[in-house]
């Protein structure tokens, strides 16, 4: 009896160890998740990445949660970021494949400025067809540990977008499922370059009009990384001694800038002014308009992610008309004309731009 008790308690134990080794092994599957799809919602026919709209701003947190799990292998190179841009609102073919390539270089500019990233570490594909979004895929070796993220979200499909009022969906996939369902559709497959994050429009002030009580404001499109768009204008009107003195300015000064080197922090560009100023700071004062133009250079150094200091310089002339006047009893005395040519720096400035989008 003891012996028969003896071996039932030996095959409890046994089966109970053997569950024990089990389980772990069992398990492991159901964590290894490792390869995520993070989709993110474009306007139908637009190509601008609406970070707060469609819920595109949780998934991207997301993202961003995953590639700071990962960071060490992204940059290393053992893990890349697969980006497809899709696109089926345009009339062509040609016409889709270019807003599909310009969401997805939204997005990864968006990563890069705020995760550091670059472009050596995405694969780009873009296609015809499916909807209006943009994909990014994280494919974990299974040796990597497991992609965070929600458990409820396994083995969904990206469903077609039916218009502008679509939600946002994460998909999970494993990395066999994506050999073996392989993207039918046309696609542009582009090879990664090194670059740094460039956000497209921004808001600039020249600290140094400020500095002589000129308030001066503008802004800057960068059409694409090498060339941008920036607009300044500027305006003041002072008077003292009994408005015997005067200082009185407004000018608007467009540029085209051509943005050069491997972060595109330098650039060199022409601009133009125009304006009308109002001077008296003696007996005699001096009230017309000035126009001008020439080259310009400057360098951007970035202060975080959204802001940044302009130093630039401009050389070239400006051509001023004006008349000369005298004040007698608070009445001007017309003193006849002038004109002026100045060949030389015609702008310069530290200008603060804060990044919008």
């Amino acid at each position: 009896m003891k012996n028969k008790e003896g071996q039932i308690m030996k095959r409890a134990i046994y089966i109970a160890i053997t569950l024990l080794l089990l389980v772990p092994a069992l398990s492991l599957p159901a964590q290894e998740k490792p390869d995520t799809i993070y989709t993110f919602r474009f306007c139908t026919g637009k190509d601008m990445f609406l970070v707060p709209t469609f819920g595109n701003d949780k998934e991207l947190a997301r993202l961003e949660e995953c590639i700071e799990t990962y960071r060490s292998e992204i940059h290393s190179g053992q893990i890349p970021l697969y980006v497809d841009g899709y696109c089926k609102s345009a009339k062509t073919q040609s016409e889709n494949l270019a807003i599909a390539k310009t969401r997805s270089n939204r997005v990864k500019s968006e990563l890069i400025v705020r995760d550091g990233l670059k472009e050596e570490h995405f694969i780009t594909r873009n296609h015809t067809g499916k909807g209006d979004f943009v994909t990014v895929r994280i494919i974990v070796p299974k040796a990597v540990a497991a992609v965070p993220g929600n458990d409820d979200q396994e083995d969904a499909a990206v469903p077609p977008t039916t218009g502008k009022s679509v939600g946002i969906l994460a998909v999970r996939e494993t990395a066999n499922d994506v050999r073996e369902n392989p993207v039918t559709e046309p696609a542009v497959t582009e090879v990664p370059q090194k670059t740094t994050g460039i956000r497209h429009f921004s808001i600039r002030t020249d600290l140094l009009r400020w500095a002589t009580l000129t308030p001066d404001l503008g802004i800057e499109w960068r059409i694409n990384r090498h060339v941008g768009i920036a607009v300044n204008g500027s305006w003041t009107s002072w008077s003292w001694n009994g408005k015997d003195r005067r200082y009185a300015l407004w000018e608007v000064a467009p540029e085209v800038r051509w943005y050069l080197g491997k972060e595109k922090r330098g650039y060199i560009g022409a601009m133009y002014k125009a304006g009308e100023f109002n001077y008296k700071f003696s007996g005699t004062g001096r009230q017309g308009d000035l126009m001008g133009g020439g080259i310009t250079g400057g360098y951007q150094l970035r202060l975080n992610r959204t802001l940044a200091l302009d130093f630039s310089l401009g050389l070239g002339c400006l051509h001023a008309g004006y008349d000369k006047y005298t004040v007698i009893d608070g009445v001007r005395v017309r003193r006849g004309k002038g004109t002026k040519d100045w060949w030389g720096p015609v702008q310069a400035g530290v200008t603060l731009v804060w990044a919008i989008f």
